[in-house]
């Protein structure tokens, strides 16, 4: 009895294994950009949040050419990319390179640099808004700057700072 059941178990999975033929498909061309990183070397920095960052890689990867808005007669391609913290407005060439872009972010989290600047310059004070500016230009690089607004009891102040904490 025990042969047999054994004998039937085996033969049931043998024929399990026969039974299956490979299925040859052939797959589709698969295209793949890579990334603008001269555009993430210079806006992306180690202290700014995972939002932001996603956004940018977004923007780097983005292919005009195989987008919708995409046709042959026009030089400049200006593609708006969106999260809630913020927007990135983007131009492209013809040829898909990025040219420029001009980011706003809300509420972001602040470098160490410019959260030391404010203690020092502003003891009591806090920060209770900032926002989050970079126009980035292929052949200048990027400019970062943060506004932001303290608060001390009822008084408010708005002070603008770059990303290394000098005030201007």
């Amino acid at each position: 009895m025990k042969k047999l059941m054994l004998s039937l178990l085996v033969l049931g999975l043998g024929m399990q294994v026969w039974a299956q033929e490979p299925q040859v498909e052939e797959l589709s061309e698969v295209r793949i950009k890579v990334a603008d990183y001269k555009y993430l070397d210079k806006t992306n920095a180690q202290e700014v949040s995972v939002p932001v960052k996603m956004l940018r890689e977004e923007v780097a990867k983005f292919d005009v050419k195989n987008s919708a808005y995409y046709q042959d007669d026009y030089d400049l391609y200006q593609i708006s990319f969106y999260i809630p913290e913020g927007r990135i407005l983007a131009a492209y060439d013809q040829e898909g390179n990025l040219l420029k872009t001009v980011e706003r972010f809300k509420d972001v989290a602040l470098p160490k640099t410019v959260t030391k600047a404010v203690a020092s310059k502003y003891p009591k004070w806090s920060i209770s808004k900032d926002v989050y500016l970079v126009n980035y230009e292929a052949d200048e690089g990027a400019k970062k700057k943060y506004r932001l607004r303290l608060e001390n009891g009822g008084k408010r102040i708005w002070v603008k700072t770059d990303e290394n904490g000098n005030f201007y």
